[in-house]
């Protein structure tokens, strides 16, 4: 469900990281910011981990956060590509489908040994050459829509070689794909390190662009979701949307008791909070 705004990127964004500091204070642990421009990169440095798209950073930016104490962790788009990404004419002949409610963006084929050459063997090593300790991957949803063997071994192909890089693994949703995978395999130790998952508390209101809470059958339903991959040993992130001081609360409360990490985004870009209210501080 997660996607990157588009942004028009020069390379007179490209700004000195030197503020960007432990000294500057690192108070919270975990911010998801995939609308940012690196204009804005100064503006993380409250969060000790930080998910960024680095196709749009430099590896100098990414070192100097690095350096200054934080876990830099990119976007990787594995199951659907975006139209404003330099390389989708050259793979949209590999799409499935367009994407609801992200009209720019077609599902891919993932079981195509192309696309997956270019994840592996491109994609990857270039976000990698930039210093990123380990990848976002979104929109192994793929499987839900298309749930053929084809499918899912694509993903499966393509998680495994994200993981044999040796960088961290967390994959945003994936309940259906993740969820039949540990169904065959009985652990989830090949494929991932962590899941983030959205909107476990809150729900998007996609007409207005607002937020809710989910109702009861959906939250318990993505709680069940998050406690399996956490049993089995895996980290567990919640990103969730909502300006709303109760949900939040209600939220800090429940990943204080099961011991997973949380950010609440006041905007569906994800760009950076007006407010703190959402962010979990270090303990």
């Amino acid at each position: 469900m997660l996607k990157r705004i588009l942004t028009f990127l020069t390379a007179a964004a490209v700004v000195m990281l030197g503020s960007c500091s432990r000294g500057g204070g690192i108070k919270y642990e975990y911010g998801v910011f995939l609308g940012i421009t690196s204009e804005d990169i100064e503006k993380t440095e409250g969060y000790r981990i930080i998910v960024i798209d680095a196709q749009y950073f430099t590896k100098e930016q990414i070192e100097g956060l690095r350096q200054s104490g934080h876990t830099v962790y990119s976007y990787i788009n594995i199951g659907s590509v975006e139209d404003f990404r330099p390389y989708y004419e050259k793979y949209e002949p590999l799409t499935l489908g367009v994407y609801e409610n992200w009209e720019e963006e077609r599902w891919v084929d993932v079981s195509k040994p192309e696309w997956q050459s270019f994840i592996l063997d491109e994609l990857a090593p270039e976000l990698i050459e930039k210093g990123v300790d380990g990848f976002f991957v979104d929109n192994c949803d793929v499987y839900y829509n298309f749930p053929s063997e084809e499918i899912f071994g694509g993903v499966e192909d393509i998680l495994r070689g994200l993981k044999a890089t040796g960088r961290y693994v967390s994959i945003n949703g994936g309940d259906a794909f993740v969820t039949e995978y540990h169904k065959r395999n009985g652990d989830l130790d090949g494929i991932m390190d962590a899941v983030n998952q959205e909107t476990v508390f809150s729900k998007i209101e996609w007409e207005s662009s607002g937020f809710s809470a989910n109702p009861a059958d959906e939250r318990e339903y993505f709680q069940s979701y998050a406690e399996m991959v956490a049993g089995c040993g895996r980290d567990v992130y919640l990103l969730e949307y909502t300006t709303d001081p109760k949900l939040i609360t209600k939220i800090s409360e429940y990943c204080a008791d099961k011991g997973f990490r949380y950010y609440a985004a006041d905007k569906l870009e994800l760009l950076i909070p007006d407010s703190s209210g959402g962010s979990q501080r270090v303990k």
